[in-house]
């Protein structure tokens, strides 16, 4: 039986794999490749989070994410110190999510 995955894997998968008795076939991607592929599995691992329910799983796909947005920086030479910067200005310009708001809708005012 063959399996088709066409992704983006962490490091040691292939070993994981061979040790399971799979034969497999990999390829190195170019940089230029590395950014569209970490941001296809960041959606991935967006889809995990949201099925997830224990705490243990959040936890797991949390993890996952936070080493995306590290390979992500690291593929972009963004600094973390940047992305700190960034996430604190922006939080004093729109705010954060502790007040738990959810916009329900909106209507625009004909009179102007």
């Amino acid at each position: 039986m063959k399996k088709i995955y066409n992704k983006l894997v962490r490091d040691k998968i292939p070993e994981i794999i061979i040790a399971d008795n799979w034969q497999l076939k990999i390829r190195v991607l170019k940089k230029s490749e590395m950014f569209l592929e970490l941001k296809k599995k960041v959606l991935e691992e967006a889809k995990e989070l949201v099925g997830a329910e224990k705490k243990s799983d959040v936890i797991c796909e949390l993890v996952d994410i936070l080493e995306l947005i590290a390979a992500l920086m690291e593929n972009r030479s963004i600094d973390p110190e940047l992305l700190k910067i960034e996430q604190k200005n922006k939080r004093q310009k729109r705010g954060g999510f502790e007040k738990r708001l959810f916009l329900e809708y909106m209507v625009e005012n004909k009179e102007k």
